[in-house]
C-alpha cells in the first residue's frame, strides 16, 4: 500500500527503530523496550489514521499548532481519531474544517461573568 517516497522512509524508519529495540530487549531492558515498542505502534497508528482522514493542508495545520501549543495539539488529534473511529467522517478534514474544528476547542477566553455585591 506504500506509493509514496515519504511512506517508503517511515516504513524504513520504523522497521530500523524495531531493530533497535529488539537488540535493546535482548540487552536486558525488557520492560523498558517494551513500552517503547508499544508507545511507538500506537504513535504510529494515529499518525495513519490522521494521514488517512485529513488533507495535506489540515495536517499542516494540526503540524504547526503542535509546534506551539503541543497539549492543544493532542486533543485536537483526539478529537479527529474520536470523530474517525465513531463513522461520522465521511470524507476528509480539509483545512477550513480545521479551523473550524480548532475554533470550537479553544475556550472563549472573551466570555467571562461580572458578579457585583
Amino acid at each position: 500500500m506504500s506509493g509514496s517516497p515519504d511512506d517508503d522512509r517511515i516504513e524504513e524508519l520504523r522497521q530500523q527503530k524495531m531493530e533497535e529495540l529488539k537488540e535493546r530487549k535482548q540487552g536486558g531492558g525488557d520492560a523498558e523496550a517494551a513500552r517503547e515498542a508499544q508507545r511507538e505502534q500506537v504513535e504510529q497508528q494515529k499518525q495513519a489514521l490522521l494521514r488517512q482522514h485529513l488533507t495535506d493542508g489540515a495536517r499542516k495545520r494540526l503540524n504547526t499548532i503542535k509546534m506551539s501549543k503541543p497539549e492543544f495539539a493532542e486533543q485536537a488529534e483526539q478529537q479527529i481519531l474520536a470523530l474517525a473511529q465513531s463513522g461520522r467522517l465521511s470524507d476528509k478534514i480539509d483545512e477550513e474544517q480545521m479551523k473550524k474544528l480548532l475554533s470550537e476547542l479553544t475556550p472563549d477566553s472573551k466570555s467571562f461573568n461580572v458578579r457585583r455585591r
